[in-house]
């Protein structure tokens, strides 16, 4: 995997992941109770379980390339949880948030 493959792949998961988590979109369809919600509303756990769907599906697309195994599976969902916590850490909807801390 190449740099910049791994960007887009990351980027893809995040960009997926937000629209699931945080989409209005799918406001009306989103399970809001029980561990459904609890995983809806998580971007850490759904976005593992979007780079593994992503994994999945990487034979239809050009811009990134794995082979099917559950080494591979277990890897990308990673990737795509990692990218798409630091992204929701890191941005919001007023653009990048900034924290004041005192000591």
């Amino acid at each position: 995997m190449t740099l910049s493959e791994l960007l887009t792949f990351g980027t893809a998961s995040s960009g997926i992941t937000f629209i699931i988590v945080y989409g209005k979109i799918f406001n009306k369809i989103r399970p809001t109770s029980g561990w459904l919600g609890k995983l809806f509303s998580c971007t850490l756990c759904t976005g593992f379980w979007v780079g593994a769907f992503l994994c999945g599906i990487n034979d239809y697309t050009e811009l990134f390339s794995f082979e099917h195994t559950v080494a591979n599976y277990l890897l990308c969902g990673g990737i795509g949880s990692t990218f798409s916590y630091a992204f929701d850490a890191v941005l919001g909807d007023n653009g990048f948030k900034i924290e004041h801390t005192h000591l």
